[in-house]
Formats: structure tokens, C-alpha cells, sequence
């Protein structure tokens, strides 16, 4: 058999691992569509989030937010005390390759953009976050992709040899932070294709 051209393989977490999307809480809280666009557009909007995922802690995340938005105090709350109703649960598919690649003696990692607080959350309530070889968390890190700083934190941790650490990620900007710095970095479209790309790195999954 031909050699394998990998030695690592490194996953995004948020849409590759698990299913999370705000809507999956907030179509209970927000019944009528437009309204419940309108609050995550403009109130608590992905920019808000993100600045968890680099670190803010939530309450201060949450007043500040609240201050702003008084009418919406409960919504915004919300975000926080139920953060865990945004996630449906683990992609199987996904989890399958993981654990795969994990039986068969392939070390994996986890680089995400996380919140430090919600990510211990999901580990107690999904225990396969929990069987990565090592992690980096954004929120944890106080940095996140696509910035190079985050990618070279893994590189550097974990002793990774970049050109043969695999890294799959929903987000193209993310995959195109990776390659920047040397990673072999694919977008993540399915399970189906993320095995396809592992196969042709002489991976069996």
C-alpha cells in the first residue's frame, strides 16, 4: 500500500462536528420569522458572538448587549443560559470519520472558534470533543482564524509538521488562513467528500 501522505488530521468544530445554528432556540423564543431575523441581524448579530469566540466573557457580553437593546433583555439572555438548545447534536457522519481516524491510530485535533465558557459546555454534553489528541480554542487563545497567530499556536503546541497536517473547516477563509500558513487544508462540503479528501492522502476511513 502506498504511503500515507498525512500524519494529523485537524477539525473545525461549529458546522463540521456539530450542528449549531441559533435558530434552532430562537424559532421557540421568536416565532415570527421576520422578527427573529431582524433580532439576529441586527441585535445579537454573528459580529457580537465572535467577540466571545476571542475571548469576552458572556456576562459582560450580555450586559453590554442589554444595556443597548433594554426591550430584548430575555432574547439576549438567552443566547447565553441557553446556548446549548442552539446545537441539534454531533453530525454522525462526521463523528464516524473522527472515530475512525482516532481507532486507527491517527492522532486529531480540534481548532476552533469557540467561546473558552460554552466550549467546556459542549465537551460535558458531547463527549466526543472530549477524545482529540489536543485543542485550540479560540476564546481560550484570545485569537481566531483565519488569523495566523491561531494556526501557528496548533503548529507549534502539538510538534505538527504543517505540509502533513490535513485541516477541514466549513468556512473558505478559514481553509485559506490554513494554507497561508503551510497546512494542507480542505473546505469541508459532507462527510461523504471529507473521506474522498482523506482517501487521496492515502488515509483509509
Amino acid at each position: 500500500m502506498t504511503e500515507r501522505t498525512i500524519d494529523a488530521v485537524v477539525f473545525d468544530i461549529g458546522g463540521v462536528v456539530l450542528d449549531w445554528n441559533p435558530t434552532y432556540l430562537y424559532a421557540d423564543l421568536i416565532p415570527d420569522v421576520e422578527e427573529r431575523t431582524h433580532f439576529l441581524t441586527n441585535v445579537a448579530t454573528p459580529a457580537w458572538n465572535h467577540q466571545q469566540d476571542e475571548g469576552r466573557p458572556w456576562a459582560e457580553a450580555v450586559a453590554e448587549l442589554t444595556g443597548l437593546h433594554p426591550e430584548h433583555a430575555e432574547w439576549i439572555e438567552a443566547y447565553d443560559t441557553g446556548w446549548l438548545k442552539m446545537v441539534k447534536g454531533v453530525f454522525e457522519d462526521t463523528a464516524a470519520v473522527l472515530t475512525e481516524l482516532q481507532d486507527g491510530g491517527v492522532p486529531t485535533y480540534a481548532l476552533t472558534n469557540f467561546s473558552a465558557e460554552k466550549w467546556e459546555v459542549a465537551k460535558e454534553a458531547f463527549p466526543i470533543l472530549t477524545r482529540f489528541a489536543g485543542e485550540v480554542v479560540s476564546g481560550v487563545e484570545q485569537t481566531v482564524k483565519p488569523g495566523e497567530k491561531i494556526y501557528r499556536i496548533l503548529i507549534e503546541r502539538f510538534d505538527l509538521n504543517p505540509a502533513r497536517t490535513f485541516y477541514t473547516d466549513d468556512m473558505a477563509y478559514n481553509v485559506d488562513g490554513a494554507r497561508a500558513v503551510g497546512l494542507d487544508a480542505e473546505l469541508f462540503t459532507g462527510a461523504a467528500d471529507l473521506r474522498d479528501q482523506l482517501r487521496a492522502r492515502r488515509l483509509t476511513v
